[in-house]
């Protein structure tokens, strides 16, 4: 979305600056227009958004360079350095998106020391990778599956960290991050309380489920 395509659509201007849930929604992750302004970097959209009755947050003062609105946040509320946003974007990454204009908050949060870990993730090999990736179905309808794939590398994608090699995704979706956590148990990005889990079967990763916390969904890997 640029910002053209945001100011040609005055009729939805009010939707888009709402913080109401979209329908990407899936096992708690889910983002307003604001918020995927703020982590890919929008200055323009975030400003007009803002300008329509956006809630600005952290998370888009950070982008937008606001170092005294973090600096109150973090006073505030000690520890907000290590929220996350949507998809589990750090807030460190949404002032990194900021470029030049957010390089003062960029420093501010490095200096803090804490404002970019993801403790308890546990990275995968280049086999682990390989022997999970594949189709896992849970019905007969043609959507019934999950992928789990390598995460892309590209400048847009979500930064690849040990722990954060692999996705998920339904056909046709754009892929979701996965975070390793040990013994094959992964969270989405976003959810940190879902666990997703594939285990073994004749000595090879067959089955996946998905918990929250009980087990809500089985899939078992597709043999092509």
């Amino acid at each position: 979305m640029t910002i053209d395509s945001v100011e040609v659509a005055p009729s939805v201007s009010s939707s888009l600056s709402a913080s109401e849930p979209d329908s990407r929604r899936l096992l708690g992750d889910w983002e307003d227009a604001l918020a995927a302004a703020s982590h890919t970097g929008a200055r323009a959209i975030a400003e007009y958004l803002i300008g329509k009755g956006a809630r600005p947050t952290v998370f888009s003062a950070a982008m937008l360079g606001q170092l005294d609105v973090v600096k109150a946040c973090v006073a505030a509320f000690p520890g907000i350095q290590r929220s996350v946003g949507p998809h589990s974007i750090r807030l460190l990454a949404h002032a990194r998106a900021g470029g030049p204009a957010a390089r003062a908050v960029v420093d501010y949060l490095d200096a803090l020391g804490d404002a970019d870990s993801q403790p308890g993730l546990v990275g995968l090999t280049a086999d682990d990778e390989t022997r999970l990736s594949g189709v896992y179905v849970f019905g007969n309808g043609p959507a019934d599956r999950l992928e789990i794939a390598s995460t892309p590398r590209s400048p847009t994608a979500p930064p690849r960290i040990a722990g954060g090699e692999l996705g998920i995704r339904r056909p046709g979706r754009t892929i979701r991050q996965l975070f390793h956590v040990g013994d094959h148990a992964f969270y989405p990005s976003g959810a940190e309380a879902v666990r997703i889990r594939i285990a073994n079967r004749d000595g090879r990763p067959s089955i996946l489920t998905v918990h929250d916390p009980g087990i809500v969904l089985t899939a078992r890997r597709s043999p092509s």
